[in-house]
């Protein structure tokens, strides 16, 4: 496993670049690189063989024609041993019938779940480690999402996720509480007295502009 020099341990932060790394996985050796030119759902759970995981892990399967339809690949990560998520992931097909197909990274050190600030340095223990990371093609950190180990994740709510920061990216504008694709977009927020005033202010506010397709 290899984090790039600089980046373990630094506090992660949106529109910066997501740390590098190249590690083992159940599809051969992964680096971040890999993915450039494509959006990424990057996850991490806290164990192989433990229930939520498992069942996030069946959603995730399921749901990956419609990330694959945004572009989006799926990229998995915990700090159990490469032999322990082939152990896994063949008896969900064997159980399950159901394979799945992204990579999981194995993180035996904890270093790549330390660079991405999932554990605190000082941890001993990924009881904690349940993060969920949207890096665009660009390998720049758009989104990260942190759930309680009590809690498995919304594949829907990922989905959409995605979804969104590629319309807001298109048509350089917000998207809005509950944004659905298809749905309207937000103008963003007027920086000078003139944009505002030259907005329309009649059944909406003008701060709160539709964006005109």
């Amino acid at each position: 496993m290899h984090i790039c020099e600089g980046d373990s341990g630094t506090a992660m932060r949106l529109n910066e670049f997501a740390p590098e790394f190249e590690a083992r996985s159940t599809a051969g050796p992964v680096r971040l690189a890999d993915y450039r030119g494509r959006w990424l759902l990057f996850f991490s759970h806290p164990a192989d063989f433990t229930p939520v995981c498992t069942s996030e892990f069946v959603a995730l399967a399921r749901a990956a024609p419609r990330f694959e339809a945004l572009g989006c690949a799926l990229l998995g990560l915990s700090v159990d041993s490469l032999y322990s998520h082939i152990a896994w992931l063949r008896d969900i097909e064997a159980r399950l019938n159901l394979l799945i197909p992204f990579p999981v990274v194995e993180d035996p050190s904890m270093a790549i779940a330390r660079a991405y600030g999932m554990l605190d340095p000082a941890a001993v223990s990924s009881a904690t480690v349940r993060a969920t990371f949207v890096i665009d093609p660009e390998g720049i950190m758009r989104a990260m999402i942190w759930y309680p180990m009590s809690v498995g994740r919304s594949v829907d709510e990922l989905l959409r996720l995605v979804a969104a920061l590629q319309a807001a990216d298109r048509q350089q504008a917000s998207a809005p509480a509950g944004w659905q694709p298809g749905a309207a977009l937000l103008e963003t927020g007027a920086l000078t007295l003139d944009e505002a005033l030259a907005r329309p202010d009649d059944e909406t506010p003008w701060y709160l502009s539709e964006r005109k397709p």
